[in-house]
């Protein structure tokens, strides 16, 4: 599913309520959400010994632990397991997909009849690349294993109370928003240090680094470890495995927003020291983490024993389309040396690596990729 929008932006101040209304209008009308019976959306606990659901609360912030290292099935009452995956992307974009993510949040206090329903009470798997995978922590990441750190309202907000310490913005040609970064060297260790003060802010509690562990359900964050040259994968399964794959939480979402140029690499080791990584941005290696999403839950029978294939998945992918881009004609790239070609062709990678994933995605659903699979893509 695809949602046409002009290119045509201003700064972050723009109203984006209408965009993210109509967004989810058609999420609502396609997806597990366009249900009127509120006994529909009533999580239900599933034991790894049958695939019976049954309910264990009436609240549905209710989690159940199955076994002694805290790893929970849940299934709704629709028996799929519901995946949520956020692609990256800009400040702009990150802002559209908090305010998208704020609407569903709402439209689920709405159908619940509970007014502190959250986006972490009704999916079971998260995956975030960059700014995505930010917002993943700040959903599904909390202080006191009962509720998430941020509402979805407090994504957006903190992206555009925050950002000025890391980003800095203007007006670009005819009237495209651009992001522009601090520049040089120094400029980049200052945008560095601004996140990084941002980050630990806010997974902290009370002196303590908050881990993968201080999650509420699975997520999964990508960044590319450039000691192994390959992508590397935070996972809240394996941080539970052992805590040679624990890393801190400020440190994962600085991994997989450290896109270079733009910020520092970040050399980063796991809570016991066993596992160090040396990353740039997730959007290199991830930049759409829908299909690891979806592979990790088919593959990890200890958390999902009952899931036999896709047809037993919702998924939400969120992308964040090319709002910020503007075409090029023949006459204006033909001189082109390497030095202008850089950035659209990170781009160019990105946009269609998170397209090529799409398709697949899609097309592995078959026929049920019309009620279990849905992409909402801002062009």
């Amino acid at each position: 599913m695809e949602y046409n929008q002009s290119s045509e932006m201003q700064e972050p101040s723009i109203d984006t309520d209408k965009l993210s209304y109509e967004i989810f209008s058609i999420l609502e009308s396609k997806f597990l959400f366009g249900y009127d019976d509120q006994k529909l959306w009533i999580p239900k606990q599933v034991s790894p010994e049958t695939t019976e659901a049954k309910p264990e609360s009436q609240n549905p912030s209710v989690l159940t632990e199955n076994n002694s290292n805290g790893l929970s099935a849940i299934k709704n009452q629709r028996g799929k397991i519901c995946i949520l995956s956020i692609d990256g992307g800009s400040s702009l974009k990150g802002i559209i997909s908090g305010k998208a993510l704020a609407y569903l949040e709402n439209a689920l206090k709405v159908k619940s009849g509970n007014p502190d329903a959250r986006i972490a009470d009704y999916f079971d798997v998260a995956a975030g690349t960059g700014i995505g995978g930010i917002f993943t922590a700040m959903l599904f990441g909390t202080k006191d294993h009962s509720r998430p750190i941020l509402k979805a309202e407090e994504t957006w907000k903190f992206l555009a109370d925050q950002g000025n310490k890391f980003y800095t913005c203007g007006n670009g040609n005819g009237g495209f928003f651009k992001r522009f970064f601090r520049g040089g060297a120094t400029g980049s260790t200052a945008a560095t240090a601004g996140l990084e003060k941002a980050m630990k802010e806010t997974f902290s509690e009370k002196g303590r680094d908050l881990t993968l562990k201080d999650t509420l359900k699975p997520v999964l964050i990508p960044c590319y470890d450039l000691s192994s040259t390959a992508p590397f994968l935070f996972s809240r399964a394996d941080a539970l495995e052992t805590d040679s794959f624990d890393f801190r939480l400020w440190e994962v979402c600085r991994a997989t927003s450290a896109e270079p140029g733009l910020f520092d690499p970040v050399l980063m080791g796991s809570v016991d020291g066993q596992t160090r990584c040396l990353a740039v941005d997730g959007g290199l290696a991830m930049s759409n983490p829908t299909a690891a999403a979806i592979t990790h839950v088919l593959h990890n029978k200890q958390e999902f024993p009952f899931v036999r294939g896709v047809e037993d998945l919702l998924v939400l992918s969120l992308g964040t389309g090319q709002i910020l881009e503007v075409s090029y004609d023949y006459e204006q790239v033909k001189n082109w040396r390497a030095k202008q070609w850089a950035r659209p062709m990170a781009r160019i990678s990105g946009d269609g690596s998170a397209d090529s994933v799409d398709q697949a995605v899609a097309m592995a659903f078959g026929q049920s990729r019309s009620s279990n699979y849905v992409r909402i893509q801002v062009w």
